[in-house]
């Protein structure tokens, strides 16, 4: 008779160890499942808080630059990219991919301010991989010259700024990047003096929402 009750005195022991076990298992993937969670929400926090950064960037970049750009009324400014295009005329001649004496001292006026406006905030200067100078130029001429002459152009502006002594300098120069487009985005059916431009142009770090949580778990 003792046998019988050991036996069922030792199920008893070993079907509580098991819902222990289960009930264990099941409070750890709660508590990884709460874990995760916070952790998503954090995530998704933060990348709003960079997407409400990014969308009032723009018009923080024309405000500024119109306030404290001597000329900076002259600049077009993409109020949903943040592209700032400077027309040729203010920096070159007609053909030249030579800076002229008034280009030089209004990219000295341009280009510090510019800086600043990237760099004062950590989640521009963070999320900004590259700072992309693009040459453009009207479908006036060959297509070949219209390239090579929209490139040389662009080089001569990122040259010229790697001389300018400014604060963020350092910075600014490592995220720069000169770029021909040639007669790519002009009209092609006339010759629009409005085609003739350098543009300043972000090119921004993708947010990869699984690379984000890894680095927020690693934390």
């Amino acid at each position: 008779m003792s046998d019988w009750s050991d036996v069922e005195l030792q199920d008893e022991i070993l079907e509580e160890q098991d819902s222990g076990i289960w009930l264990s298992i099941g409070d750890l993937m709660s508590g990884l499942l709460m874990f995760f969670a916070l952790l998503f929400i954090t995530v998704m926090v933060q990348l709003k808080q960079y997407q409400e950064a990014f969308d009032n960037l723009p018009l923080v970049i024309l405000n500024t630059l119109r306030e404290e750009v001597p000329g900076g009324d002259q600049l077009k400014v993409d109020t949903k990219t943040g592209d700032v295009s400077i027309a040729d005329a203010i920096l070159f001649d007609e053909g030249s991919a030579e800076l002229k004496p008034q280009g030089k001292k209004f990219l000295r006026n341009f280009i510090p301010v510019y800086s600043q406006v990237i760099f004062s905030n950590e989640k521009f200067e963070n999320s900004i991989t590259r700072v992309i100078i693009e040459g453009h130029t009207s479908s006036k001429g060959t297509e070949k010259n219209n390239m090579e002459l929209s490139l040389r152009r662009s080089v001569s502006v990122a040259d010229y700024i790697s001389s300018i002594d400014f604060a963020t300098q350092d910075k600014f120069n490592k995220k720069l990047l000169a770029a021909g487009r040639g007669e790519i985005d002009a009209d092609q059916t006339s010759d629009q003096p409005s085609d003739r431009k350098v543009v300043f142009r972000f090119q921004l770090k993708q947010q990869n929402l699984w690379e984000s949580i890894k680095k927020q778990a690693e934390n």
